[in-house]
């Protein structure tokens, strides 16, 4: 190894993959930006290659970088169970680290997490959401150590795996009584009302796009933009907002009627749900557990297609 290489190079460049820039990372990691920024500049040198691709506005990983990002990853999370070893407790509790996207983590697992606790309660879950550019990163670097969500673009599966466990669709949502409900002219009355879509950065965005397009409706902007579940429904509830989001977030709102869904003549794509993994990663007990449980509930015919 380069004996120039320093833990706070690998530091400084895991946090600035998984945030996506340097301001974030470097706050994170309580130093200045030129500072991160000089760091990073240090560690490409001394590996001799691009690792970030500087022409967006957010830091984007390089193919080298993906690579690095990984066994960097894994390098930094063996030191912790080094120290977690001479550290350890008289009982051994363990931990599975999972990153989550919004459309699974309304339904599918809290069910998984709550009989999960009854089949390994000596194994505590930890829970992170996320868009699906940070969680990948995140998987990559190794600090979640699966992901549960929508399938990554083609580009990003790179030394990961992906088991499906159903396919979810994209829903058409509004508040109970909206005109819409009875519209004559849907979906050409859209133009009428005030759209909220995924962000760009949403693994659904394009798909909703598309289908926009598809139905003549390509010059319609929306006025809101997300993902989160607890924001999108106090708007749509409140007002004639119509909201494009993956049925799995809105699940128990359309199950209770709190809120009502659509149905367009042209129906909106699916897209496959699964478990994200390393490809090289160790399958530890806790984790094939969690795997084989999630494949169970998930493959079981559970589909909101």
């Amino acid at each position: 190894m380069d004996p120039r290489l320093r833990l706070r190079h690998l530091r400084c460049f895991l946090e600035t993959a998984r945030l996506g820039g340097l301001s974030a990372a470097a706050e994170v990691l309580c130093v200045s930006q030129p500072a991160a920024s000089k760091t990073l500049r240090e560690l490409e040198e001394i590996m001799g290659v691009q690792l970030f691709d500087r022409s967006n506005r957010r830091l984007v990983l390089s193919p080298a970088g993906r690579v690095f990002q990984q066994h960097a990853g894994n390098a930094m999370r063996a030191l912790e169970a080094a120290q977690d070893a001479v550290r350890a407790a008289p009982e051994r509790i363990t931990r599975l680290t999972l990153g989550v996207l919004p459309t699974v983590a309304t339904d599918l697992l809290p069910r998984a997490a709550l009989r999960y606790h009854e089949q390994v309660p000596h194994c505590t879950l930890q829970l992170s959401t996320g868009p699906n550019w940070l969680l990948v990163s995140q998987l990559r670097e190794g600090s979640v150590d699966l992901m549960v969500g929508r399938m990554p673009d083609v580009a990003q599966m790179t030394g990961l795996t992906f088991r499906q466990l159903y396919s979810e669709r994209i829903a058409i949502v509004v508040r109970p009584g909206h005109p819409l409900l009875q519209a004559s002219d849907f979906p050409d009355a859209l133009a009428r009302y005030t759209l909220m879509l995924p962000p760009e950065d949403a693994l659904i965005a394009q798909s909703v796009r598309a289908w926009l397009i598809s139905v003549g409706l390509s010059h319609l902007e929306p006025s809101f933009e997300t993902v989160s579940l607890a924001f999108g429904r106090k708007l749509v509830m409140r007002s004639d907002i119509v909201w494009f989001i993956s049925e799995g977030v809105v699940a128990d709102e359309l199950a209770s009627g709190t809120l009502c869904k659509l149905a367009p003549p042209k129906e909106l794509p699916t897209g496959p749900v699964g478990i994200c993994q390393r490809a090289n990663a160790e399958m530890t007990f806790e984790t094939e557990a969690f795997v084989t449980l999630l494949g169970e509930m998930g493959g079981g015919g559970y589909s909101t297609s």
